[in-house]
């Protein structure tokens, strides 16, 4: 799934959140501005001046990354290559140790999101790709940060309020995606007991919907889905779970009979193998539906996180982020890979250029 970085919608600056600013966002934010200019033109960081400063000093490469303080988003457009431009959208933070869990973090990053979310959402910017945040210190950050388990209720909550319209209408999934797979989750962040619950016809065939509707526009064409079982061997006929019988296979069948291309249920032990797009060649599937989280990261993990993007479909903005956390145990020491934010960034410009 090679992406090539396009021009966004009537010329919009996009904005990065810095993330957690005791993990390794800063820096993979900075080293992506040094390493690809064409990937990062037109950004710029909803975040704190300082903390990109110190980010951008953390290992030799840094010298090469100027971090300019901006007072407009549309002044990102106008800057050269390899200058990183940094809107305080919050109160100047003083410095916290890297790697540590932090209320006053927590809060930096939340509220670097509801900045960006909102101004996504009013059109004053054409992307958003956000930077890892840590889900204890916004817990630790308290209201109204700790009731969001991560970036994906916070921008659906933020989207259904804009809208005006409650949470539940406007349904959101989780798709990861690296150069040989993609597998879209019908639940998110919640305990596997719960997951197992929310199986249902509804969840599964929204799923399925909200899966067509958007990579029919990123590719162009009805993309080809498989619809993963929940139980092993799919439930073998009944015999470990009738889940795939009474919920999985009639929402495929209503897929289908309303004129999506899909598959299913397949046993998930599978299913993956035969959806993974090889360098060269090309799978059976274009995407596959997991029915919770595990389920469906661990095998494009597997693969390389260092490649993975996660994006939210369903919402009115665009929204990407690289598929691993805020690596709390090397933050600080320069060594932290910007692959996976790269190709982030890679993937909002694409899906933005398809959203113009």
């Amino acid at each position: 799934m090679q992406l090539e970085a396009s021009p966004l919608k009537s010329a919009l600056p996009w904005v990065i959140t810095m993330g957690d600013p005791c993990g390794i966002g800063p820096e993979i934010i900075a080293k992506s501005f040094v390493q690809d200019a064409q990937a990062t033109q037109g950004a710029f960081v909803a975040g704190d001046v300082g903390v990109m400063r110190r980010a951008a000093q953390l290992w030799p490469g840094g010298a090469a990354c100027t971090v300019v303080e901006i007072t407009r988003p549309a002044q990102a457009l106008d800057l050269p290559a390899h200058c990183l431009p940094v809107l305080q959208v919050f109160p100047v933070m003083p410095e916290l140790p890297w790697g540590q869990i932090s209320a006053q973090a927590g809060r930096a990053a939340g509220d670097g999101v509801f900045w960006a979310a909102r101004a996504a959402l009013r059109g004053q910017v054409g992307a958003l790709v956000t930077a890892p945040l840590h889900k204890e210190a916004l817990a630790a950050a308290g209201e109204p940060y700790a009731r969001y388990p991560g970036h994906t209720e916070l921008l659906q909550a933020e989207s259904a309020a804009f809208l005006n319209k409650i949470v539940q209408d406007v349904p959101v999934r989780m798709m990861l995606a690296n150069q040989e797979l993609r597998t879209v989750l019908v639940s998110i962040h919640m305990s596997l007991r719960q997951a197992i619950e929310s199986v249902t016809l509804d969840n599964v065939e929204q799923t399925l919907r909200i899966t067509h509707e958007a990579l029919s526009a990123i590719l162009g064409r009805a993309p080809r889905i498989a619809v993963a079982g929940l139980n092993p061997h799919a439930g073998e006929g009944g015999l470990f779970g009738t889940e795939e019988i009474e919920i999985i296979a009639p929402a495929v069948q209503r897929a289908k009979a309303s004129g999506m291309d899909v598959s299913g249920p397949i046993a998930p032990d599978t299913v993956f193998m035969r959806a993974r797009n090889p360098v060269g060649q090309l799978g059976e599937f274009d995407v596959v539906i997991a029915m919770y989280h595990d389920q469906g990261l661990i095998p494009v993990k597997y693969m390389g996180v260092e490649q993975g993007v996660n994006v939210t479909l369903g919402l009115p903005l665009v929204r990407t982020s690289p598929d691993h956390g805020t690596a709390f145990d090397i933050a600080g020491q320069g060594v932290a890979d910007a692959s996976s934010m790269l190709e982030a960034m890679r993937m909002a410009r694409v899906l933005a250029a398809h959203s113009a």
